[in-house]
């Protein structure tokens, strides 16, 4: 340790003055010109903190200025919220009205529709009423079966009670003006009774008189012998009668090709199908029908329904008027209410653009409150930038630079 003190000493001492003071000067430069420059550092500091106080003068006297300019946007939008939220009332009640008027006339509707449907149905009440009556006076008839011997003693009565039977029968089941009794045909022949046809066709006879005098030989006959001549003389009444029928009340053209034999006894006119079957080929291939009073009923409520067919059809032309008018209708509520969407979806169309205004304007003013200033002269914007919006302050020494975003 004491070899390298005495050898730094001897180094020191080799040194001449000159380049001690040198290096002393060098030294104090270095020195000067550190304090030189924290000098300097400490005026740029100043200055830049005056310069950042300036402009955040400026900055805050044009935030006031857009914050006045965003006031009046808004005051703007709600103004125009408030003539939209008119519009929309007035929207609303002209379709409230509509929508009343349309409820008024739906109502009306279905009212007389209800109406109408009341009315058949109370009209198929009355026919059900008089079908039931009709069944009622079938059943006393069967009851009064075993009395009937005794009404039918004389050819008069027996004419009176199969012509009353039979006319009773078809009134019951068929409107006035479907038929008539003792009427006269061309050939002068006047058949018990005539039912008009529907489409214009001929007639139907009807025919009464039953030869009930050689039925009751039959039923009074006391022995098999007796019987047998009974039924030969009924067998050839009933094939006159048959032939009479035919001849007098089948007119070509004039009546129908066909006509009943009323027989007035549900009894005999079994009896007769099981004990005359030749007979009763004879009459159909005559084109005659006997007919018992249920036969009869049932073929008068065919002829009622087919009348009823022909009637309808006749009104048909009417209730294909009240369903075009009706279509007509409901074409007009479907053209409406599409209309009355459609001022719908423009509403809401308007609502969604004034929406999206609204929206515009929030970030609008976001991107103007993340407003960057940047001082300079006319700095010109780079190619690839876009184009820029400046704004100069009032002292001409700041510009904003409003960037335009897609």
């Amino acid at each position: 340790m004491t070899v390298n003190s005495d050898s730094f000493t001897l180094s020191l001492a080799s040194i001449s003055p000159a380049m001690l003071a040198l290096a002393g000067g060098v030294l104090l430069a270095l020195v000067l010109l550190v304090i030189v420059l924290l000098l300097r550092g400490a005026s740029l500091r100043r200055e830049q903190a005056e310069e950042a106080s300036f402009r955040a003068a400026e900055g805050d006297a044009r935030m006031a200025e857009l914050l006045k300019i965003h006031a009046e946007m808004q005051g703007r939008i709600a103004a125009m919220t408030e003539v939209f939220g008119a519009r929309q009332s007035e929207l609303n009640q002209a379709i409230s009205q509509r929508l009343d008027g349309m409820s008024q006339r739906v109502n009306s509707t279905i009212t007389e529709q209800t109406k109408s449907t009341h009315e058949n149905l109370q009209r198929l009440q009355e026919r059900l009423a008089v079908i039931d009556a009709a069944q009622s006076n079938i059943q006393t008839l069967a009851k009064d079966v075993v009395g009937l011997q005794a009404i039918l003693s004389n050819k008069q009565t027996r004419g009176a009670f199969g012509q009353s039977r039979m006319e009773t029968i078809v009134a019951d089941g068929l409107p006035m003006g479907a038929y008539g009794f003792q009427q006269t045909l061309s050939n002068g022949s006047r058949p018990d009774c005539t039912i008009r046809m529907p489409n214009g066709a001929p007639p139907l006879v009807i025919d009464a008189k039953f030869p009930l005098e050689a039925w009751n030989a039959i039923r009074d006959a006391g022995s098999p012998e007796a019987g047998k001549i009974a039924g030969q003389q009924f067998r050839r009444d009933m094939e006159v009668h048959i032939r009479d029928i035919s001849e007098k009340y089948l007119i070509q053209g004039e009546t129908q090709d066909t006509a009943f034999l009323f027989v007035p006894s549900e009894s005999i006119f079994a009896e007769i199908h099981e004990n005359f079957e030749a007979l009763v080929q004879k009459a159909h291939r005559a084109r005659i029908v006997i007919v018992s009073p249920s036969l009869l009923m049932l073929s008068i409520q065919v002829i009622q329904a087919v009348l009823k067919d022909q009637r309808m059809r006749a009104q048909a032309h009417l209730i294909q008027g009240e369903v075009a008018i009706l279509m007509d209708d409901l074409s007009r509520l479907d053209e409406r209410v599409r209309k009355l969407q459609g001022h719908f979806a423009m509403a809401q169309k308007d609502i969604d653009m004034v929406v999206t205004s609204a929206d515009k304007l929030t970030k609008r003013g976001a991107k103007i409150e993340a407003l960057e200033f940047e001082a300079g002269g006319d700095s010109k914007p780079r190619d690839n930038e876009p184009a820029a919006k400046s704004v100069e302050s009032r002292t001409g020494l700041l510009k904003l630079r409003v960037v335009d975003e897609e």
